[in-house]
C-alpha cells in the first residue's frame, strides 16, 4: 500500500468505513466543528480614572439600528444614497449572488443529473451496404453515490462561504455608514472653520488698516505694523488650506455616495454647528458579546467552517467512489421502426474506483486542506483581537474626549475674556498693540481647537457605533 495512505487507515477510521458500506447511507468524514476559544480578556481595560463611573452594563445588550443611532436629516439622506449607489457595496451584494450559485452548483450535485438523447448514425459496410443504428431514450451519466461525504463535505463548504459572503456585504455596509457619517462630520468642521478663519481674516485686515492708521500718525511702530501683517498673512493661509480640505472631503464623498450629492432628493446642507450633533449612547457590553455582534467575525467563523468541510472532502478522496450510468429508451436500425414494439431496453453501468497509486496528491491535497483550516483558525482569532483592541481605543476615546472638551470649553472661555480685557486696556492706553495681537491669535487657535476636539469626539462616537457591530 502507498505510505501515504497508511496515516488514513487507521482502526477508527477503518470501522468508520466498514460502517458507512454495511449501512449504505452517507456518513461525512470531516471533523467536527469547534469554535476556538477567544483569546481576548474577560472585560475591557481601565481608561483612565473615570473608567469605574462606567455603568455596569448588562451582557449584550441591544445596539440602536443607523436609522435610530444618526437622527440628522440629512446624514441619513446621504446614509440612504450610499447606500444604493456605492460601488463597494454593490460588489459585495454580487459576490453573495456569485457564492448562493455556487452552493446552488454544489446542492445538484447530490442529486443525479437526467438528460434526454438521441442518437443516430449510418456506416458503410464490407459488403457495399449501409449500417444505421438509432436510439433515442434517458440518461443518467456518472451520479456518484456520496457514501462517505464527499460531495456533502462540498455542498457544506459552499453554504459556508455563502454565509461568510452574507456577513461580508454586512461588514462593508458598516464601513460605508460609519465613514459617510465621519465625512459629513468633516464637512460640518471644514464649514465652521471655514467661518471661523473668514471672521479672523476680516478682524485682522481691520487690524493692519488701524495699525497703519497709528503708525503715520506716530502711535505705532515698523514692528508692530510688520506683526499685524504677519498674523494676516498666516491667516490667509490657513484659509486656503482650510477651503482646499474642504474640496477634497467633498470628493470623498461624493465617491461614497456614487454620485453627487447634489442629485439627492434635496439638495444637502453643512451648516449644522457640531456642538448641536447629537448621537445616543452606546452600551459597550462584554468583549465576548463581539462574537455575535461583529460581521466581520461571524464572516470569519463562517471562513473556518468552509476550510473544516474541506478536510471531509480530502478525507473522503483515499475512499472508494462508487457512481452509476444507466440509460433506458429504444433503439432499432430502422428510423422509422425506432418507437416500435421490442425496440424498447435499458443499460446499467455502476463503477467503483479505488485509489491505489496517485505520487501522493491525495495525501497532499489532505495535508493543503488541514493547512487552511488552521490558516482559517489564527485569521478567526486576530479577527477578534482586532476586534477588542478597536472597542477598547474608542471606549478610551469615549472616556478621555469629555474631559478634554470640558477642559478645551474653559481654555476657550479664558481666552475669550483675555481678548475682551486686552482690547479693553488697549482702548485706554494700557496695553501695547503687541499684546491685543497676541491675544487675538490664542483665541484663534483655541476656537480652532475647540472645533477639532468636538469633531474628534463625535468621529469616536461613530467609530464606536461600528466597531461595537454597527447594529447588524
Amino acid at each position: 500500500m502507498n505510505k501515504s495512505l497508511t496515516p488514513l487507515f487507521t482502526w477508527p477510521i477503518r470501522a468508520t468505513v466498514l460502517a458507512c458500506m454495511a449501512n449504505l447511507t452517507a456518513c461525512s468524514l470531516m471533523p467536527n466543528y469547534e469554535r476556538p476559544a477567544a483569546p481576548t480578556p474577560a472585560d475591557w481595560p481601565t481608561t483612565g480614572p473615570k473608567a469605574a463611573a462606567l455603568p455596569n452594563l448588562p451582557n449584550l445588550p441591544n445596539l440602536p439600528d443607523w436609522q435610530n443611532y444618526f437622527t440628522d436629516a440629512t446624514l441619513r439622506q446621504l446614509i440612504t444614497v450610499a447606500l444604493a449607489n456605492n460601488r463597494d457595496l454593490r460588489v459585495a451584494v454580487l459576490a453573495i449572488e456569485q457564492a448562493r450559485a455556487q452552493l446552488g452548483i454544489r446542492r445538484a450535485d447530490q442529486f443525479p443529473t437526467l438528460n434526454a438523447a438521441v442518437t443516430g448514425s449510418r456506416s458503410p459496410t464490407s459488403g457495399g451496404g449501409i449500417n444505421s443504428a438509432y436510439a433515442a431514450g434517458l440518461s443518467v451519466a456518472s451520479y456518484e453515490f456520496d457514501f462517505f461525504g464527499r460531495v456533502a463535505s462540498l455542498k457544506d463548504q459552499a453554504l459556508a462561504q455563502y454565509l461568510a459572503s452574507t456577513e461580508g456585504r454586512h461588514v462593508a455596509q458598516i464601513s460605508l455608514i460609519a465613514t459617510v457619517a465621519q465625512t459629513w462630520l468633516n464637512l460640518l468642521a471644514d464649514t465652521e472653520l471655514l467661518s471661523l478663519t473668514r471672521q479672523t481674516v476680516a478682524s485682522r485686515t481691520e487690524s493692519l488698516a488701524l495699525t497703519d492708521l497709528r503708525l503715520r500718525h506716530g502711535a505705532a511702530s515698523e514692528l508692530d505694523r510688520q506683526l499685524a501683517q504677519t498674523l494676516l498673512q498666516s491667516a490667509r493661509v490657513a484659509l486656503v488650506q482650510q477651503e482646499r480640505q474642504r474640496l477634497l472631503d467633498e470628493n470623498a464623498l461624493v465617491l461614497l455616495l456614487g454620485q453627487s450629492p447634489q442629485g439627492a432628493a434635496s439638495r444637502p446642507t453643512f451648516d449644522t454647528p457640531l456642538s448641536q450633533v447629537q448621537f445616543a449612547d452606546l452600551p459597550a457590553g462584554l468583549p465576548s458579546d463581539l462574537l455575535v455582534r461583529r460581521p466581520d467575525i461571524r464572516q470569519a467563523e463562517q471562513q473556518l467552517i468552509a476550510s473544516n468541510a474541506n478536510i471531509g472532502a480530502a478525507r473522503a478522496a483515499f475512499l472508494p467512489r462508487i457512481s452509476l450510468s444507466t440509460s433506458a429508451g429504444t433503439a432499432s436500425s430502422d428510423l422509422a421502426a425506432l418507437f416500435g414494439s421490442g425496440t424498447w431496453g435499458w443499460t446499467l453501468a455502476p463503477q467503483l474506483l479505488l485509489p491505489i497509486w496517485d505520487a501522493g496528491r491525495n495525501q497532499a491535497t489532505l495535508q493543503s486542506a488541514q493547512a487552511t483550516r488552521d490558516m482559517a483558525v489564527a485569521q478567526y482569532e486576530k479577527s477578534i483581537q482586532t476586534a477588542f483592541r478597536e472597542v477598547a481605543d474608542a471606549l478610551a476615546g469615549r472616556a478621555t474626549l469629555v474631559e478634554q472638551l470640558q477642559a478645551q470649553h474653559a481654555w476657550l472661555q479664558a481666552e475669550t475674556e483675555r481678548s475682551r480685557l486686552t482690547r479693553l486696556r488697549l482702548t485706554h492706553g494700557a496695553a501695547s498693540q503687541l499684546d491685543w495681537l497676541d491675544a487675538e491669535r490664542s483665541l484663534w487657535a483655541s476656537q480652532t481647537a475647540m472645533t477639532q476636539t468636538r469633531l474628534a469626539y463625535l468621529q469616536n462616537q461613530v467609530t464606536l457605533f461600528k466597531v461595537l457591530g454597527g447594529g447588524m
